[in-house]
């Protein structure tokens, strides 16, 4: 959530950041908080005037009734109870207009890095690395929802759509045998490297409240894409971020516990709502799938080297499971609501002939933090808030996808990448 006091001190920067992600009518949202901002001042300084002059009062009565002067006394009580009710007015009015306030701030999303490209789709994003060579697969290659229909020998298919459609829906799968431990091989791969990079791994609740929803920005923005038990007011969460980022919410982090890195496991639900069509065949798209998540809480000076750390991390991943990737930063309008700059990864998927997003990085600055109230002491001793930064390390549907058609032999199998190995147990799927 961006804050007041910037919004005020830097309107024409705030209005062309909001443009920049098209947002609509981004000059009169700014002007109306601004309006609000003032109007939330100047209640809160009369409010304090008032409040000033009742404690006054009250020492004034204390005296009075000291030095014997009872009717005077009695005056001064008649005043102060005026100034008690004029205190409760103003208070009420500026808690009113506070609250008019964080409704208009909360529907704007986070401004955009000055390195963000213009632009309003994906078409526009920009290819800052592609890496890897495409695999030219034999003739009658498949693409993974059909390859795995001639896997697992005795329990065909490895992956069962039609079987997690029975159990819940559609975007369930069942996976079985070699697709199953695969499964698991991959998050303990993934958890090892991030553990090896510094990543502290925590296991966090996979149902969060509202509070922790609008601590990170999914709530109230994004809640058509979240699955809500309406009874005890709980969400399924899309992502780790949710949980991990919300450990410090509320928390002031000593400086010499800066940065803060986290590592979780986790299921991922979304309900993907309006999805259909051939691109979302297969593992393309779930509604709940697998994802290590990598989280940083850093300084300010220091987060933009954070995400830089974080990139390279993600790349290491793909280049160890020999899958070819490319890099994208993301143009205005590609973004999501909370980031102020995002890399996206893509594998390519040589059985559709496509990239696959598989992973995003991203640095939040302190839009986040604000709604969360996570912040650290600087060296001055003033509190200050901290930026928090995210990325999937990696999220498996995809990569499943990409591992199974680009290693995809003549004779039917497929080849296991060597990292994996020895996490699974076995070099061939067949």
């Amino acid at each position: 959530m961006l804050q007041p006091i910037f919004i005020r001190e830097n309107r024409e920067l705030t209005i062309a950041g909001l443009q920049k992600k098209h947002f609509k009518d981004a000059e009169k949202a700014v002007d109306q908080i601004i309006t609000l901002d003032q109007s939330r001042r100047e209640v809160q300084q009369e409010l304090d005037t008032v409040l000033a002059e009742s404690n006054n009062k009250a020492k004034e009565i204390g005296a009075l009734m000291k030095s014997g002067q009872k009717e005077a006394a009695e005056a001064a009580k008649a005043e102060t109870a005026v100034l008690k009710e004029r205190s409760k007015t103003l208070d009420d009015k500026h808690k009113e207009i506070e609250q008019a306030l964080l409704e208009e701030l909360v529907k704007l999303p986070n401004l955009p890095h000055e390195s963000v490209p213009e632009g309003r789709t994906a078409e526009d994003n920009v290819n800052v690395l592609e890496k890897g060579e495409k695999p030219a697969l034999h003739a009658g290659a498949l693409p993974h929802w059909e390859l795995i229909r001639k896997l697992g020998k005795s329990q065909a298919p490895i992956i069962d759509f039609e079987l997690g459609n029975k159990i819940t829906g559609a975007g369930f799968p069942v996976y079985k045998g070699k697709a199953a431990r695969l499964q698991r091989a991959m998050i303990s791969f993934f958890l090892d490297e991030a553990t090896k990079a510094g990543y502290i791994e925590v296991q966090t609740p996979i149902l969060v409240n509202a509070d922790s929803g609008f601590g990170t920005g999914q709530l109230p923005d994004k809640e058509g894409q979240m699955y809500h038990d309406a009874q005890d007011d709980l969400y399924l969460i899309p992502t780790a971020e949710v949980p991990v980022t919300n450990l410090y919410r509320d928390v002031i982090v000593p400086e010499s516990e800066l940065p803060v890195k986290h590592a979780a496991y986790t299921p991922c639900f979304r309900r993907e709502a309006g999805s259909w069509g051939a691109h979302v065949r297969g593992l393309n798209r779930l509604h709940q799938f697998d994802k290590i998540e990598i989280v940083q809480i850093n300084k300010p000076e220091e987060s933009y080297k954070a995400l830089d750390e974080m990139v390279e991390h993600v790349k290491s991943l793909l280049e160890k499971l020999e899958l070819p990737y490319r890099i994208l930063r993301l143009c205005g309008g590609d973004m999501g609501f909370t980031s102020a700059l995002t890399y996206d990864f893509e594998v390519w998927s040589a059985g559709q002939e496509r990239w696959l997003e598989c992973s995003s990085v991203s640095n939040f600055e302190t839009y986040q933090a604000n709604r969360l109230k996570l912040r650290y002491k600087n060296a001055d001793k003033k509190t200050q808030l901290l930026h928090t930064l995210n990325g999937s390390a990696l999220a498996l549907p995809r990569i499943v996808a990409a591992l199974l058609e680009n290693n995809q032999q003549e004779d039917g199998t497929i080849r296991v990448p060597a990292v994996l190995v020895p996490y699974c147990g076995f070099d061939v799927v067949e």
